[in-house]
């Protein structure tokens, strides 16, 4: 009898562990979707402790390659999971080209603005191209776009070192996104406001002449920004990019920033436009990553250490957690894009 109860009890303990061990197996299974990710995004999906939450919250992993924006909506999507582009344009422009997607979501925001050597901010700030205000840098698009149209020197407004006209770089708009959202803004300037498929012709001759006399321009927003920060004022004076680069540069190299920060000025454009960077799921498994990614904690780590804004109202909780100077509290200066009709016909105009 005492050997009979000894063998049940180890059946089922054998039982309980078998079931424990499936259970735990369970627990730690994984998918791994795959998709094009903006440049941008890449500190934000490799940083450990979001993946650590994606990962043992949702049982996703998430790998990418990398693309622009526009390019990821144009290019062969076999296999692919999600697209993770950086405006409403993308998304509009993919339900034209294929129709609505499995989910979309935006789930981060980030304002565009410029970034510039101290010299050429205070050049600007003392042409009265750009003013100061309660403690940020604001940048008139009308005076900006009308001196690069107008073909000024550096030095007519006061910058004898540098070679050349007025520009600002940016990434090719055929294929980035924060050189598409430049060249929104820029046609919106332009024209007086924002500019919709009735007439958008009307501009398109002065953004060509633009664009056409900004040399190379890098494909990834990224490589843009790394770029301005190597190569200094004589290469890339000014530069249009995302907020949150700069923000995410200094929380993530907390040293080198001490050391650049008097030298690098981040400026707002009034108006600028808000870059909406929206997971868009092809299919079913894509769509499981959206809860992971508007997850409390993913949000968190998102704004604290990467510097894209989460908060209601694109409103920042503690600007003053970065050390970067002339981040604005909240971003009012917004108008709207132009429409996803209009800005294929900018794409058009500007290959």
């Amino acid at each position: 009898m005492k050997a009979k109860l000894t063998g049940l009890a180890v059946l089922l303990l054998v039982i309980l562990l078998a079931g424990a061990y499936s259970v735990l197996s369970k627990g730690t299974e994984t998918t791994e979707i795959t998709g094009y990710v903006g440049g941008e995004k890449i500190g934000l999906l490799e940083d450990e402790e979001v993946q650590k939450v994606i990962r043992e919250k949702y049982g996703i992993e998430i790998d990418y390659s990398r693309a622009g924006s526009i390019e990821m909506v144009t290019e062969d999507h076999t296999g692919m999971d999600y697209l993770f582009p950086s405006s409403q344009t993308a998304l509009e422009l993919y339900e034209e080209q294929y129709g609505s997607p499995v989910k979309s979501e935006i789930v981060l925001n980030t304002p565009i603005v410029l970034y510039a050597r101290a010299a050429v901010t205070d050049a600007l700030l003392e042409e009265g191209i750009a003013w100061e205000e309660n403690g940020s840098c604001y940048v008139d698009m009308e005076k900006l776009a009308a001196c690069i149209e107008e073909g000024k020197a550096w030095a007519d407004i006061g910058l004898s070192e540098l070679y050349g006209n007025v520009t600002v770089a940016t990434t090719d708009p055929t294929k980035s996104n924060s050189g598409n959202m430049f060249a929104g803004l820029l046609a919106n300037t332009l024209y007086g406001g924002t500019v919709g498929e009735a007439n958008v012709e009307e501009v398109l001759p002065r953004l060509q002449t633009i664009f056409r006399n900004l040399g190379y321009m890098e494909s990834s927003s990224s490589d843009l920004f790394d770029q301005f920060l190597k190569t200094g004022i004589g290469a890339k004076p000014m530069v249009a990019g995302y907020e949150n680069q700069l923000l995410e540069f200094s929380a993530e190299n907390p040293d080198t920033w001490e050391q650049v920060k008097d030298d690098i000025r981040m400026m707002y454009p009034s108006p600028t436009v808000w870059s909406s960077h929206i997971f868009i799921a092809l299919d079913e498994k894509g769509a499981n990553a959206v809860e992971a990614l508007l997850d409390e904690e993913v949000q968190r780590l998102a704004w604290e250490r990467h510097g894209f804004r989460t908060g209601i109202g694109g409103s920042a909780a503690d600007t003053g957690s970065f050390g970067v100077d002339g981040v604005a509290r909240e971003v009012t200066r917004v108008m709207n894009m132009p429409g996803a009709a209009a800005m294929a016909r900018i794409i058009e105009a500007l290959q």
